[in-house]
């Protein structure tokens, strides 16, 4: 489940950047809302497997609750999936 968690952080990362970074501002400064309609919901999927899938391979990763809650804590933070994925996931084997 490891490599699985991973491609979604990815995913989550970068839809979350996107949607921050592009589709928000564009929603805002160029009246245009289609960008934040388009990359939400993926967004929202991705970040609830994220969530889950965080919590299921917690066990299996040996994580104590602090490290969960980074991992958790990281996925709303931008950028914050890749640290994990660099510090937590990298260059674990489960």
């Amino acid at each position: 489940m490891l490599p699985t968690f991973r491609i979604v952080a990815l995913l989550e990362g970068v839809s979350y950047i996107l949607l921050l970074f592009i589709a928000t501002p564009i929603k805002y400064f160029g009246d245009d809302p289609q960008y934040v309609k388009m990359l939400g919901m993926p967004h929202g999927i991705l970040f609830m497997a994220y969530v889950v899938i965080a919590v299921l391979i917690s066990k299996d990763m040996k994580w104590a609750t602090r490290t969960l809650w980074v991992v958790l804590i990281a996925s709303v933070i931008p950028f914050g999936t890749f640290y994990i994925d660099k510090k937590y996931l990298k260059k674990s084997h489960v």
